[in-house]
């Protein structure tokens, strides 16, 4: 269980950035205290709505003991603190990730190669179609893809590309995307089909 008042004292820390980036404080601090802004939205945002889910969920509960004579609203306060259980399940779940340590390189660039492996023009395809969605995935997050280099093959594929992934959070999202693709599938190179 996630501690109360750690979460109370993360809205109110959040209430007092609010307060001192209003009374106009010098560039600096605005800086500073944008960035500490911006890095807490997420987690009060979360932990607001854990602390609604909460105290939803003691009202169903006190409905359903006061409601001994009505067993139709009864019921339905039973379904109904059901359902906020889980949404507490799963908002608890989000802070708990939320209020983890931030790791330093989480925030920096990250440096994308695809290389086609063994299959020839099919691997080359597979590649170019790897890369395809990683570019897509970036755009759709508001990230920069600079290509630093690449290798076309014949038939429209991609031997080998590298590409320099800029933006907020980048190497946090990608740090894992790590390793070896093995795909079976129809080649497209193959004229007969199967």
């Amino acid at each position: 269980m996630i501690d109360p008042a750690k979460i109370d004292s993360l809205i109110d820390r959040f209430k007092a950035i609010e307060t001192q980036m209003a009374s106009s404080p010098d560039r600096d601090d605005y800086v500073r205290l944008s960035k500490e802004y911006a890095d807490l939205s997420p987690i009060v945002e979360a932990a607001r709505a854990f602390k609604a889910a909460s105290a939803e969920k003691a009202e169903l509960e006190d409905l359903i003991t006061d409601a001994q004579g009505d067993a139709e609203v009864a019921e339905m306060a039973a379904e109904e603190l059901e359902a906020i259980r889980r949404r507490l399940e799963d908002l608890q779940g989000r802070l708990r990730v939320l209020l983890l340590p931030k790791d330093a390189a989480d925030d920096r660039n990250a440096i994308l190669e695809v290389r086609a492996g063994t299959g020839g023009e099919e691997a080359a395809l597979f590649a170019g179609q790897l890369f395809r969605m990683y570019q897509r995935y970036a755009e759709l997050s508001g990230w920069t893809v600079e290509i630093l280099s690449s290798s076309d093959a014949d038939m429209g594929g991609i031997k080998e590309i590298s590409a320099s992934i800029s933006g907020k959070g980048v190497f946090a999202r990608l740090k894992f995307e790590s390793g070896v693709h093995r795909v079976q599938r129809v080649p497209e190179t193959e004229s007969s089909g199967r």
